[in-house]
């Protein structure tokens, strides 16, 4: 049986900041017999993170990255470089220090870096992303239990919750939204179309 939902397209070019700051726990899901539809359930209530600018700001789809809940491009101008960390005059840690700089402004976390370009989220469908978490050619070569450990346990993940002043922080916690993968995965790992 196929499950048909149009996921929205999650895009750099609006705002896409997230109303709901909860997320529900993996136990509020237990109701739906069908597991392809509970699983569903569960990744859309993940995608709240997912789509979240902490998130988004980090995966764009080009060589830029965005910033703030708007999600402009990054000032000053900073590309991707070779390896997600900049380019050689311009690296992410010239400003971005291990721990947030609140006088600054400027988040802070020791690997601070974009995710890799196979992971660009900006402009795709969250099925599109589901489907690329899925997929270790473009995931960063993560099986699924890599996967569960780098959205519970990984600290520049994690920042995503302790953003530096003036950010909103993802939905819900770091563990919750790593109990919502590790149930969506065992439950199938159903995608939005």
């Amino acid at each position: 049986m196929v499950i048909a939902f149009a996921a929205e397209t999650v895009c750099a070019q609006s705002p896409h900041a997230v109303a709901d700051t909860t997320l529900k726990p993996v136990s509020a899901f237990a109701g739906i017999e069908n597991e392809q539809r509970r699983s569903l359930a569960l990744f859309l209530e993940a995608s709240k993170v997912i789509s979240s600018p902490r998130c988004m700001n980090c995966h764009p789809a080009g060589d830029r990255p965005t910033q703030g809940d708007a999600m402009r491009p990054h000032q000053p101008l900073v590309l991707r470089g070779p390896y997600g960390f900049g380019m050689t005059a311009m690296q992410c840690s010239n400003c971005h220090r291990a721990t947030n700089s609140d006088d600054g402004h400027v988040p802070g976390n020791p690997r601070w870096h974009l995710a890799p370009i196979t992971m660009a989220w900006q402009g795709k469908s969250l099925g599109d992303i589901c489907r690329l978490l899925l997929d270790p050619a473009r995931n960063g070569g993560k099986d699924m239990p890599a996967l569960v450990k780098h959205t519970a346990e990984d600290s520049l993940v994690g920042w995503a919750w302790h953003p530096d002043r003036g950010r909103r922080p993802a939905p819900g916690t770091q563990l919750q939204f790593g109990a919502l993968i590790q149930a969506w995965i065992a439950s199938g790992a159903a995608c939005p179309r």
